[in-house]
């Protein structure tokens, strides 16, 4: 009787329903806060904990094994390293203190805490690739690492946790910092009202975009050759390290491809990426059991609370002496700790037009970061408590 779902053609209709769900919910405000990842993450641990779901079927396994390689590469192949190199001096300065300051704490904590959780070395290359590049290199790391399912729902619950209420402060603090005289004070670098307006000529942020079915075939041509390529070139190397070289070799082989003009202009590789991603942690949730994730995700919680607020504190302790303009500070962060998108969000809802796309770039380069340094720091981590 049960479970309900046993099959795996039953399995991969729930798992695609669930998707749907996810992204259909984000038009109301609960589901919008919490994220359509955590969403499927809680349903799929309340389905397989209520015994509707099995916690294993065939499916699960081929799913985990395709879906992220997929999705890191679609997410890269809209990377341009030129309009990265065009950007001025200080973006590229608050998003670089940004990555520093996040992978410095990371190390600092992940050894504090490193031998007190399971995986806790591997939560350390995480919690970095999440704080410089959003939840997707949080979960490419972890599969990179071979990380298990609870602690990827343990780790993307704290995130949240921890995470929205530091947002929420983000997209309140351009408010706040203007209307305070002591910041202004403390912090006299900035940008004027009329080069915060900019000329007027900026996109719409989250505009509707159109996307062909022979634009999806080619992307996913292309993503599945670049996964097929880095899998055999990282069965070459020792069974320890295969996993964590096969994503580098996929980051690196996207952003390489995504130079072609003609593959960075085909639309839909973002949507695509995040609808795998999205597929693989509904399996994170169908595998994860209900008591063992909240014994873990306590000390986890407490390890991201740390990352967050002291990487914070030594990004602005840094930008201020390198005299950064405070909204290219704000973007950093912004961008390191959620994506592109949301510092772009931030730019917008504090009606700075001009750094919009700015706000975007810096997302983007901190996501072409996470991957590489989230896998070193896990390994530095690992090195040092000897674990």
């Amino acid at each position: 009787m049960f479970p309900l779902f046993q099959t795996s053609d039953s399995m991969l209709a729930v798992i695609l329903a669930i998707v749907a769900f996810a992204f259909w919910s984000q038009k109301f405000k609960f589901f919008k806060m919490i994220g359509p990842a955590l969403c499927v993450i809680i349903i799929g641990i309340l389905l397989v904990n209520l015994r509707i779901v099995p916690g294993y079927t065939d499916v699960y396994g081929t799913i985990s094994v395709y879906c992220i390689p997929f999705s890191i590469s679609l997410y890269l192949l809209n990377v341009d390293l030129k309009q990265i190199m065009k950007m001025s001096k200080e973006p590229l300065l608050s998003i670089g203190s940004a990555v520093l300051c996040v992978s410095i704490v990371a190390v600092i904590f992940g050894v504090i805490f490193g031998n007190s959780m399971e995986e806790g070395w591997k939560i350390a290359g995480m919690f970095v690739g999440t704080y410089t590049g959003g939840s997707s290199n949080l979960t490419a790391i972890a599969t990179g690492l071979n990380a298990s399912p609870s602690t990827i729902a343990a780790a993307n619950a704290a995130d949240y946790v921890i995470g929205m209420p530091s947002l929420l402060l983000m997209f309140l603090a351009p408010t706040l910092l203007k209307k305070s005289s002591w910041f202004q004070k403390f912090w006299p670098y900035s940008f004027t009202e009329k080069e915060l307006e900019g000329d007027g000529e900026e996109k719409e942020l989250m505009a509707a975009g159109e996307w062909s079915i022979g634009e999806i075939a080619i992307l996913l041509a292309i993503s599945v050759s670049i996964v097929s390529i880095a899998t055999k070139l990282s069965s070459f190397m020792s069974p320890d390290f295969a996993s964590a070289v096969k994503i580098l070799l996929i980051s690196t082989i996207s952003i390489a491809v995504a130079q072609i003009p003609a593959v960075r202009k085909l639309r839909g590789a973002t949507n695509l990426g995040l609808f795998f991603g999205m597929m693989f942690l509904v399996v994170v949730g169908f595998t994860v059991d209900i008591r063992g994730f909240f014994g873990s995700a306590v000390s986890i919680t407490l390890f991201c609370f740390c990352v967050i607020l002291f990487s914070f504190l030594l990004h602005m302790m840094l930008t201020r002496l390198l005299k950064i303009k405070y909204e290219y500070v704000l973007l950093g962060i912004v961008g390191a700790i959620a994506d592109g998108s949301t510092a772009a969000l931030v730019a917008s809802g504090a009606k700075w037009k001009s750094l919009i796309g700015i706000g975007l770039l810096m997302g983007v380069i901190g996501g072409v970061c996470g991957n590489y340094i989230g896998i070193a720091v896990a390994y530095i981590v690992r090195g040092i408590i000897g674990a």
